[in-house]
């Protein structure tokens, strides 16, 4: 359960920067959803920008659960009932950071919403949690923190992804305004996946 993000062409050039600077103090970091190798994207800007930068990302708005076939088309209803009158608003990924998966198989570099969008981002999770109780299904966890991963590494590498964090927060703050990584978009869609299948739950116009 999640919405769908495209990063603003005028933010890609300096994420690519980032990207860069990562991959040199990361080894072994991958593309998400896309599993590529970082170090071999950095190589080609073009390719660094088409199959990371340009793909859609997703902000979880749910745990990934197991619906029961029974309970589908119920779960989707209820869904698409509670998002039914939802408004456009602004977000903004403003702050870099780590996140490491529940079994420390994963960990991933991703932008944080901690500003703008987030009343809005922590509302629609609250949403959500009331159809997964409904259907017996756990809820979010406690103190959300909506965000969009770019790049993930096998393990618990949080010590390095810190560092990388330093590097590039260090290296953006020496640049100026007009400069500096501005992920800033507008919430337009909600989608779940159930198996193979992508329900669309939510999309709102311009």
């Amino acid at each position: 359960m999640s919405y769908a993000v495209v990063i603003p062409s005028d933010a890609k050039k300096q994420l690519a920067l980032a990207m860069k600077r990562a991959a040199s103090l990361v080894p072994d970091l991958y593309a998400v959803d896309a599993d590529y190798a970082l170090s071999e994207l950095c190589k080609d800007e073009h390719k660094l920008e088409k199959v990371l930068l340009s793909r859609e990302f997703h902000v979880s708005l749910g745990r990934p659960v197991a619906v029961q076939v029974h309970q589908i088309d119920s779960f989707i209803a209820m869904l698409r009932q509670k998002f039914q009158s939802q408004q456009r608003y602004w977000m903004e990924f403003n702050k870099w950071e780590h996140f490491v998966n529940d079994d420390c198989t994963r960990s991933f570099l991703s932008l944080e919403v901690t500003r703008t969008g987030l009343p809005e981002i922590s509302k629609q999770i609250l949403m959500v949690d009331d159809v997964y109780r409904l259907h017996g299904l756990p809820e979010f966890y406690k103190n959300p923190r909506p965000h969009i991963s770019l790049v993930w590494a096998l393990g618990d590498v949080s010590g390095k992804l810190k560092q990388a964090i330093k590097d590039i927060e260090k290296y953006q703050s020496s640049m100026s305004s007009l400069q500096k990584c501005n992920v800033r978009c507008k919430f337009s869609r909600v989608v779940c996946k159930v198996g193979k299948k992508v329900h669309d739950i939510c999309k709102v116009a311009d």
